[in-house]
């Protein structure tokens, strides 16, 4: 869980929340290069902390790949944006940034930006500014692929996805000939608390645009990951 942000509201002049309103008009489902809009844009607000891209989302820390942001808690939804991405538009600039943690007390629409992202879209000075923002397309590169949980066992297994270029809805995994939802934890792991057997188990991912990826991991090994055999498309 990230700290509470240091940054002190300031004001905000009247020619920036002009200019917000006049951000792109791009529709959701719409592609632009190897990008596509996901949903509209909101108001929001956007403060900065020292974030590593670890967090809430149990992803590793990244200091190559510092565009990450926590998200207020119902936006966060037991994890379901965690690896999404957002499109950030503040009075100087825009950053797009993935979601890697949640930010407790932060009020719906307020995006805790790394100090590095934060930088991009403001002054880092200004502390806190009024954005617009919105879900868009991950600019992953390669295949999805599956982390196996460390304590994971043919008895008791968490898999968490990562790299994936839209937000993930759902797991599932075949058992006996049927697919079987496997819980999602804010922590974001999904987990079978009887297990998966030793493998190799067939998994399926749906996209919140319900576009599904189904792969076959090879055996359940704590600590591994595994790539899938493909991506989800911009289409």
């Amino acid at each position: 869980m990230r700290a509470s942000p240091l940054c002190s509201l300031r004001n905000l002049g009247a020619a920036w929340v002009l200019a917000l309103a006049a951000c792109s008009s791009s529709s959701p489902g719409e592609v632009t290069g190897d990008i596509r809009v996901l949903g509209e844009f909101q108001n929001g607000i956007a403060t900065w902390y020292n974030a590593t891209g670890a967090g809430n989302c149990s992803y590793d820390a990244s200091p190559n790949d510092m565009d990450v942001a926590a998200i207020d808690m119902p936006q966060y939804a037991n994890s379901a944006m965690c690896g999404a991405c957002a499109e950030v538009d503040g009075p100087q600039g825009t950053v797009t940034v993935r979601i890697v943690d949640s930010c407790p007390e932060c009020p719906a629409g307020h995006l805790d930006l790394s100090k590095e992202a934060f930088a991009k879209i403001s002054p880092v000075d200004a502390g806190r500014v009024q954005t617009q923002w919105r879900l868009v397309s991950c600019a992953v590169q390669g295949p999805v692929r599956y982390r196996i949980k460390e304590g994971s066992s043919a008895d008791w297994v968490a898999i968490q996805v990562r790299n994936h270029r839209l937000p993930i809805q759902k797991l599932e995994w075949n058992k006996s000939g049927s697919w079987v939802d496997v819980q999602r934890e804010s922590y974001n792991y999904f987990v079978a608390p009887a297990g998966m057997g030793p493998g190799p188990v067939k998994i399926r991912i749906t996209a919140t645009d319900g576009q599904t990826l189904v792969d076959t991991l090879p055996s359940i090994k704590a600590s591994q990951t595994y790539d899938g055999a493909a991506q989800f498309s911009l289409q």
